[in-house]
């Protein structure tokens, strides 16, 4: 499902992303792995061929083995039904004379309860299904402070991790038959300061607090003296600060976006997901705010409206858009879109628009999964009340705390930055205080709520729950630890389940009880009791 974004990961459109200065030329000259830094700037060293390992706990030992099929699809899960994942998982990356451990954990928080996934026939008919399969982790490097991963497990292993003090990049390499063999590429990018990816564009008069737009300065006036008069009922109830907070998030992929993942719907989607989940971490660390995905377009047939090189015109006529054609309830609609916009930025927001339904919204420029997930944090950055750092009277105040790797709202692009300046988080918090954002403290219902190992019950995300660890060492322990059939077993508890296997067909699990019954047998693809019908029925 992932096969095609995957291959394409950092691979894409990049002389004009914020974060990124190369050329399109590189692509045909060096082969993909150039997008990853500037021209004259690229090293062999710094990619590697890897085979990476999933890790499972042994039967007999509280070791880990490292295990070459790397699928998180729950064992023994409905086939009929959407494919769920591992709620936990680890996997072992061996590369550039390391080893990395990434401890994941199923993003719940990625999808809504309600969400929805909506795209349109040869017909222009839409057509909407709801849920999806999940395979997006988040999650940390073992024994590493200051790391993190943000990866998909659809197909192979696919996405970001940092341990600190690199950036890698990873995707599956797939064969002719677009099957994943075990190889991967992964790619190790400095943070390298880059210089205005588009000179020649003029900085246009966005729609934020600079100014050049009257009747937005004067909305903004507007909400926030009505902030002020609802600031004093919740300021003093619970602070803004501590309170995560919610960003439900629409995406619409326009149909430019749409042929840059080779017209495959599903890659879009998933594609779409990849940067959400990426930017998500990003937003939880830095500013206690999830963002949740609560539903999904994708124009598969033609634009459903006019995406032109001007980005506000065409931000200008997609929140026209939302309010002609979108019914779902959000707190900001953002466009993906794959057309190449003629501007100094690869996307452009309004200014503390969350929660509006006029103004809550963005334009983000198709990029790589890591490079687009900075620009959706941008653009939300906008949404949510920050300014561009030198932006302000005392620019010079809002250094970020780390010069080489650079923060998120500069105007000129860092490589990958991951950090919010001091200022970025000032303004988002006064923002909240003085009443914008009243929207973010709704908590949306999850999609898939994570399961709570050790009650003894097995539910979505878990393969086994042999109970408390006193039920699990009087049975099923071996076979089932962290809610996760060990090496090699089948099972963990059942009638037709022995020594974490299943009992071949035909066994009789149980006899008999009196004339009228019939004997039951396993089937030997499975740990329960197929049930047979009583002889007096």
């Amino acid at each position: 499902m992932l096969a095609v974004w995957c291959f394409m990961l950092f691979a894409a459109v990049g002389e004009r992303l914020a974060v990124s200065g190369v050329d399109r030329s590189a692509l045909q000259d060096g082969g993909m792995w150039d997008w990853f830094a500037p021209p004259g700037r690229l090293d062999a060293g710094d990619s590697e061929i890897t085979y990476p390992k999933r890790l499972v706990q042994q039967i007999e030992s509280e070791e880990e083995m490292a295990h070459d099929f790397l699928d998180t699809r729950v064992k023994n899960s409905s086939r009929s039904s959407t494919p769920v994942h591992l709620a936990q998982s680890c996997f072992q990356v061996e590369a550039f004379g390391l080893t990395f451990t990434l401890d994941l954990e199923l993003n719940h928080h990625l999808l809504s309860s309600d969400y929805v996934e909506r795209h349109f026939n040869h017909k222009g008919r839409p057509l909407q299904s709801v849920g999806g399969e999940h395979c997006y982790y988040q999650g940390r490097l073992r024994g590493l402070s200051g790391s993190w991963a943000a990866v998909s497990t659809c197909h192979g292993l696919c996405g970001m991790f940092s341990d600190g003090v690199f950036s890698y990049g990873i995707e599956p390499i797939h064969n002719s038959s677009n099957q994943v063999d075990g190889a991967h590429f992964i790619r190790r990018m400095q943070d390298i300061r880059l210089g205005p990816h588009c000179p020649d564009c003029r900085e246009e008069d966005e729609p934020d607090s600079r100014g050049g737009d009257e009747g937005h300065a004067r909305t903004r006036e507007q909400q926030g003296s009505a902030g002020l008069k609802r600031s004093k009922r919740f300021v003093h109830r619970r602070s803004v600060q501590t309170e995560t907070k919610f960003i439900e998030l629409m995406v619409v992929n326009d149909n430019d976006m749409f042929v840059q993942l080779r017209s495959s719907s599903s890659q879009t989607k998933n594609f779409a997901k990849a940067v959400v989940n990426t930017a998500d971490t990003i937003f939880q660390e830095q500013l206690n705010t999830r963002i949740v995905l609560v539903a999904m377009e994708t124009w598969t047939t033609k634009n459903m409206m006019p995406v032109v090189e001007d980005p506000l015109e065409t931000l200008q006529n997609f929140m026209k858009y939302r309010k002609d054609n979108i019914r779902e309830q959000s707190d900001v609609v953002h466009l993906f879109s794959g057309r190449t916009f003629h501007s100094s930025r690869s996307g452009t927001a309004y200014t503390g628009g969350v929660c509006s339904p006029t103004r809550g919204g963005g334009i983000n420029e198709y990029g790589s999964v890591g490079v687009m997930a900075i620009t959706l944090c941008q653009s939300l950055g906008q949404n949510i009340g920050m300014r561009w750092n030198n932006a302000r009277a005392s620019a010079g105040d809002c250094r970020c705390p780390d010069a080489w790797v650079g923060c998120i709202m500069e105007e000129i692009g860092f490589y990958l930055p991951r950090k919010f300046s001091r200022c970025s988080v000032d303004e988002y918090t006064q923002f909240l205080l003085q009443g914008g954002g009243s929207c973010l403290f709704n908590k949306p219902n999850k999609l898939l709520d994570p399961p709570e190992c050790g009650n003894g019950f097995v539910e979505p995300g878990e393969e086994c729950d042999c109970g408390s660890q006193v039920e699990c060492a009087r049975s099923g322990g071996a076979c089932c630890k962290k809610c996760t059939l060990t090496h090699d077993a089948m099972c963990s508890n059942g009638l037709c389940c022995s020594s974490c296997k299943y009992e071949q067909r035909g066994v009789v699990c149980r006899g008999a009880v009196n004339d009228c019954d019939i004997p039951e047998t396993c089937t030997g693809d499975s740990s329960q009791v197929r049930l047979s019908a009583a002889k007096c029925a």
